[in-house]
């Protein structure tokens, strides 16, 4: 019996739980773009529709004769500060739209969506809307008080029947009525209450800006040329052969000034980011899993990443290895030790994430189909002197692996 209304007391919970809750963007609309480009797709062919094959021909023709446009009319502007080693874009109609477009870049003041101006007007009551930040952490609330709720409802029912038994004493110096905790509930609200009666409609200066790792600022500079980069400190723009020369150096800690290697930290990092994103992944930063990068499918606000990426460096070519030396340099470079891959393994298994090696093969330096010393001419080149080669690993448990 005691089952029965414990059950009971566990579905009105829940049922007390739910109400009204502030309306949530449409995501899907908002987010429609995989880039912030342009596109003009062509519509389908239809084979029992003959008209169909007329409109195709008619686009293709239009579009080759009226070539659309896919770029912004202006550029969107960044500006690069080798003191805190970080390119940042302050235009708020930039920031929505490597945001909305592609999910480029971190709010400095927000967990990841550059928010910071939507929270601050609701906390002074001038919007209702909620951010994705704050949705995850009213969630967060809401199962807390509800276990909270529904644990004090099984306790009293245990107790009343434990009474009613006869089992335990009545207990008469607690009431359900007690003032001191009537009072405690009522003053609860009212300081929020009068302060939001005594907010002033002003506005508010936006404290935030989008912050992008060296990856996404290459990629939206030389991937998508949908992006200027300017120097923080001489206000110059910054040519793509520069800014490649740039990130390398800030790619080590110290910076290097020095004749750079082909297997900058920055070079590999950026291939298989290049790589990824050109098969349609969201590729955002890894650090909070242990691993390089995170893929999701369409991206963070519609769901969890699949995919945690590590970059191994793969010094396949002859060159890796002609003398003893060279080849224990680069062993060490590559060797990663068994405890290292159960233990990122066991991180990813816990967090239902798919551990994915991506293994980047290494040209030798000063090969001139590749370009890969320190005065690069041709980027395009340069890249595709490395190859990218996926390993995909999964952790075996005997009791979700039954078949």
């Amino acid at each position: 019996m005691i089952d029965e209304r414990v059950n009971h007391a566990r579905s009105s919970t829940d049922a007390s739980n739910v109400e009204s809750k502030p309306s949530r963007p449409n995501y899907s609309q908002i987010h429609a773009k995989a880039f912030p480009l342009e596109t003009y797709p062509l519509p389908a062919f239809i084979p029992h529709n003959p008209l169909s094959a007329l409109r195709i021909i008619y686009l293709v023709l239009s579009q080759f004769f009226f070539p659309p446009v896919s770029h912004p009319p202006v550029l969107h502007k960044a500006s690069f500060s080798s003191s805190t080693r970080s390119v940042n874009v302050t235009d708020p109609v930039a920031i929505r739209a490597l945001w909305e477009n592609g999910f480029f870049g971190k709010g400095t003041l927000s967990r990841s969506e550059p928010t910071w101006l939507e929270r601050e007007k609701r906390r002074r009551g001038f919007e209702m809307m909620e951010t994705a930040e704050e949705v995850t952490n009213r969630r967060r609330e809401e199962r807390r008080e509800m276990k909270k709720e529904r644990a004090r409802k099984e306790r009293e029912l245990v107790e009343e029947q434990l009474k009613k038994e006869g089992k335990v004493a009545i207990d008469i110096g607690i009431t359900l009525d007690d003032p001191d905790a009537a009072k405690a509930d009522f003053d609860k609200g009212s300081p929020e209450l009068q302060e939001k009666l005594e907010l002033e409609a002003e506005l508010i200066k936006d404290q935030e800006h989008l912050q992008l790792s060296y990856e996404e600022a290459f990629f939206l500079t030389y991937g998508l040329g949908i992006l200027e980069i300017y120097s923080e400190e001489t206000h110059d723009r910054i040519s793509n052969l520069d800014l490649l020369k740039l990130f390398r150096q800030h790619s080590y800690f110290p910076t290097r000034s020095s004749t750079l290697q082909p297997d900058d930290p920055f070079l590999l990092s950026y291939i298989v980011y290049h790589h990824f994103r050109s098969l349609g992944w969201v590729v955002r930063e890894g650090l909070k899993f242990a691993v390089d990068f995170l893929l999701y499918n369409r991206g963070p606000v519609f769901a969890h990443a699949q995919f945690a990426i590590v970059i191994i460096p793969a010094y396949q070519h002859p060159y890796w290895s002609e003398t003893p030396e060279r080849a224990a340099v680069t062993r060490k470079k590559a060797r990663k030790s068994w405890w290292w891959l159960h233990a990122v393994n066991r991180v990813q298994a816990t967090v239902r994430k798919d551990l994915v090696l991506a293994y980047v093969e290494i040209p030798p330096p000063g090969e001139r189909d590749g370009e890969v010393a320190a005065d690069v001419e041709d980027i395009g080149k340069l890249l595709k002197s490395y190859k990218v080669r996926e390993f995909a690993v999964k952790r075996w448990t005997p009791n979700r692996n039954r078949d």
